[in-house]
């Protein structure tokens, strides 16, 4: 009877559906290349396949995209480390089962967290908390990269601030809550900062370096702060050239301005790159909690940290007055355990696997390590000083050099030279080589208004420059092979002249190069 009632329609729509599993199954069990998969158009994904597909081929076609992508390893624009062995592998995958976020269901994972975070604590000098035996753990997260360890800083920096200039001028916490505070920083900030200014109704006040240093100074930082200012950010590596900001010297410098003005302005050290750098130099001054006016330091543990992206820290002095602003108490997953990250659910992959590199290195690894980088540095830095063009030097180096400073090498196009191509247009030679290297502009999108303002006092906006991050991965043969590969880039740019702008301009001024920052 159901039979009959069926319309002819429907008997084929199923019919239709029948065919199109069996040939789902045949393709499944075919070689890939051989499969109805390897002539599907990218449009036909717009939607949920109505059929599900072998895991063999459901690789194969994630593979097929990441081939497309840059060789990750050659990519000296990013920080990010790239490189795993296969047993930190099988730590990554075991994390990633695991919600950190439980902590009473999964107790021994967060016991992992914390006995990162109090490696971490102490690799930057973080005095111990009295309540430390209370919670077996410095004041501190593993966080979702530096950039939401940034923002718990900010945010602890501006409830603590709050709670001052309340008390100061008698303000209840709605008359307190319509205070726009701000907070001092360089314009060579990195993007988490642009969050928290959004996000968070923050006022930033640059200081704005110098292209001969790309740090602050302790008297320019001074004629920022004002009783509004919930803090400093001091950059311990800034992402353009790495250089160090001297946070010895602005500590000092605050230590007699809240003396003399009745204040509290803190730092908040931004060591998302030099965090797992600074603690392996030798001879560096004080830059971490050995320094009083440091309250809090962030920093990504997927960096110099040598762990997966999406790895990041933040340790904070004490919990009084500071973690205790941003943490939550949460007991509806069974038991009582405080949050202090801004994301929920996150996996243990990134505290697993910092776990498994800081007792794979320890630290006699990891200084190994950091010497490693910063000598092939130094061996591009001195190619770089070597390579000329008609008698004059073709670069302009403009990183902190072979010391105190992060493994990066930072230079421009000489302009005395009047060459017919800027740094972007070596960035897109050079990947004509396989090597991606970062050419940008000397300017920053302002966070208050989205314009393009000059990133220092003393170079226009438009000088366009070039660094390269040189991570652990980049050996000296292939050190030997980018060196190679610039002096053929510089050598086909040199031989077309003229040729190469009128070949090339029309190009860069439909990629928005032409006006963008």
């Amino acid at each position: 009877t159901t039979m009959a009632n069926r319309t002819i329609e429907e008997l084929e729509a199923e019919t239709a559906v029948l065919q199109a599993r069996i040939k789902r199954m045949h393709s499944d069990s075919s070689h890939y290349y051989a499969s109805q998969d390897a002539v599907i158009c990218e449009k036909d994904f717009a939607k949920l396949p109505s059929e599900g597909n072998s895991a063999r081929h459901c690789l194969r076609m994630v593979a097929d995209h990441h081939e497309l992508d840059c060789n990750e390893r050659l990519n000296t624009s990013s920080y990010v480390n790239v490189f795993f062995e296969a047993e930190e592998k099988d730590v990554l995958l075991r994390g990633a089962q695991i919600n950190l976020a439980d902590q009473t269901v999964y107790p021994e994972s967060f016991k992992v967290h914390n006995i990162v975070l109090n490696m971490v604590a102490n690799l930057w000098h973080c005095p111990k908390p009295a309540d430390f035996d209370e919670y077996g753990a410095f004041a501190g997260a593993g966080t979702v990269g530096s950039t939401e360890a940034c923002l718990l800083g900010g945010l602890c920096l501006k409830f603590r601030w709050r709670k001052w200039y309340a008390k100061k001028h008698n303000l209840t916490e709605a008359q307190v809550r319509a205070v726009y505070p701000n907070l001092v920083i360089s314009t060579c900030f990195q993007a988490a900062w642009e969050k928290l200014f959004r996000y968070m109704d923050i006022e930033p006040k640059f200081v704005v370096p110098s292209k001969g240093t790309f740090t602050v100074t302790a008297e320019e930082v001074k004629a920022q702060v004002d009783e509004k200012t919930i803090g400093v950010v001091a950059i311990m590596g800034n992402h353009y050239g790495g250089q160090y900001d001297p946070v010895w010297e602005i500590d000092e410098m605050l230590t007699k301005l809240n003396k003399e003005k009745g204040w509290q302005v803190g730092i908040h050290v931004d060591a998302a790159s030099g965090g797992f750098v600074a603690p392996f130099q030798e001879n560096l001054p004080a830059w971490d909690f050995r320094l009083p006016n440091v309250l809090s330091i962030s920093a990504s543990g997927h960096k110099f940290g040598e762990s997966v992206c999406g790895t990041g820290w933040v340790v904070w002095r004490q919990r009084q007055d500071l973690s205790d602003n941003v943490a939550i108490s949460v007991s509806y997953l069974g038991g009582k355990a405080d949050s202090y990250t801004l994301n929920f659910s996150r996996p243990a992959s990134g505290v697993f696997v910092q776990y498994y590199k800081f007792h794979r290195l320890g630290f006699s690894g990891y200084k190994a390590m950091s010497d490693n980088r910063m000598a092939n540095a130094k061996y591009l830095r001195d190619a770089l000083k070597k390579m000329t063009f008609n008698g004059k030097p073709h670069f302009v180096l403009l990183d902190a050099g072979d010391t105190h400073c992060l493994p990066v090498v930072a230079a421009y196009l000489n302009p005395d030279l009047n060459l017919p191509y800027d740094d972007i247009d070596l960035q897109h030679v050079m990947m004509g080589f396989h090597w991606y290297v970062s050419g940008y502009k000397m300017c920053f999108n302002d966070p208050a208004d989205e314009t393009s303002r000059p990133l220092f006092k003393d170079a226009k906006p438009s000088q366009t420059m070039f660094r390269v991050v040189v991570k652990a991965n980049i050996t000296r043969p292939m050190m030997d092979h980018l060196i190679t590969s610039m002096n053929s880039a510089l050598e086909s740019m040199n031989a077309l002249g003229m040729g190469f702008k009128s070949l090339h301009e029309p190009k860069k001024h439909l990629l928005g190069r032409t006006g963008a920052c």
